[in-house]
């Protein structure tokens, strides 16, 4: 692959890191995919994205399949090649995406994780006693009220939150912005946390909402961490992560409302059947109930 052709793979990462807006977790998967399509163009003497079809991109898929990857991790490939390829066709290097009609493997449905509402109750009846706890509260009291995505909560800034309205303006993937509700909790903790936020702030820091230690804006790991951090100090059974309490938010407002357009919209889902995966999960919660309750369901003692 000539070194004019590999610099596209650069430009490619940039424009998703400041046009798209993606996560730094998501561009270095990326980055990851396309290397290997890279090492593949080399082995099969390939010398410019142009003389890459749909029978190479195939071949490209095959070689991971023989090599032990899942279905899961083949379709996450294709994505990546398709959304590059479209990339380059939009630059007018290509003249069509050659992924476009190669298909992956089908993975098996895997459903998200959740934490029930009296799990989740009982990690944010955390002590906030300190501006560092008084932060962490804050974070996890929106990540549920509101239903966010990490790399949406580490990039707001002071401006996006409007607590007499009780809202916030999120600016997800694609760089779409939404407005979301703020809960009461969240709210009154937010408050708290803005009182206490002048005690770690730094130089540079004036409009991010949660900061460091070190007076920073708050990185993905920090909250990864800490979130991890407190699900262990209260005693929950279960690993926590960020995502988790999205996966929570989602879940049980379906159960309590059935609006599946209504999540879709806070979820900031481009397509509804993205949202659907968590009627399965409410499905599941019903059948349990009829598991338990129905006369023709109980098993006999």
């Amino acid at each position: 692959m000539q070194e004019a052709d590999q610099g596209w793979i650069q430009r490619f990462l940039s424009y998703l890191h400041h046009e798209r807006r993606y996560s730094p977790h998501t561009i270095s998967n990326y980055h990851r995919d396309l290397r290997a399509l890279l090492e593949f163009c080399r082995q099969q003497d390939i010398q410019s994205w142009q003389d890459l079809g749909s029978f190479q991109v195939r071949q490209f898929t095959a070689a991971g399949h023989r090599k032990g990857l899942s279905p899961r991790s083949l379709q996450r490939q294709l994505s990546t090649l398709r959304s590059f390829f479209r990339y380059l066709n939009r630059e007018h290097v290509i003249s069509a995406n050659p992924a476009v009609e190669v298909r992956a493997p089908k993975a098996p449905k895997r459903l998200p994780k959740t934490m029930d509402v009296d799990m989740m109750g009982r990690l944010l009846e955390m002590p906030h006693n300190d501006p560092l706890s008084i932060r962490d509260w804050a974070i996890m009291e929106l990540l549920y009220s509101s239903g966010l995505r990490l790399a949406e909560l580490v990039s707001l800034d002071m401006t996006d939150v409007d607590l007499s309205d009780r809202t916030v303006r999120v600016t997800g993937k694609g760089n779409k912005t939404r407005i979301v509700p703020l809960g009461r909790f969240a709210g009154e903790a937010l408050a708290k946390w803005l009182q206490q936020r002048a005690s770690m702030a730094g130089a540079g820091t004036a409009q991010a909402m949660f900061l460091s230690q070190q007076g920073r804006r708050i990185s993905h790991r920090s909250v990864q961490a800490r979130v991890k951090l407190w699900a262990k100090r209260q005693g929950l059974p279960v690993e926590v992560n960020p995502h988790l309490f999205r996966h929570s938010f989602a879940s049980h407002l379906l159960e309590s409302s059935g609006d599946l357009r209504g999540v879709q919209e806070l979820l900031g889902h481009a397509d509804i059947s993205t949202t659907q995966i968590y009627t399965h999960l409410d499905f599941q919660h019903l059948a349990r109930i009829y598991d338990r309750s129905h006369p023709r369901s109980k098993r006999r003692r």
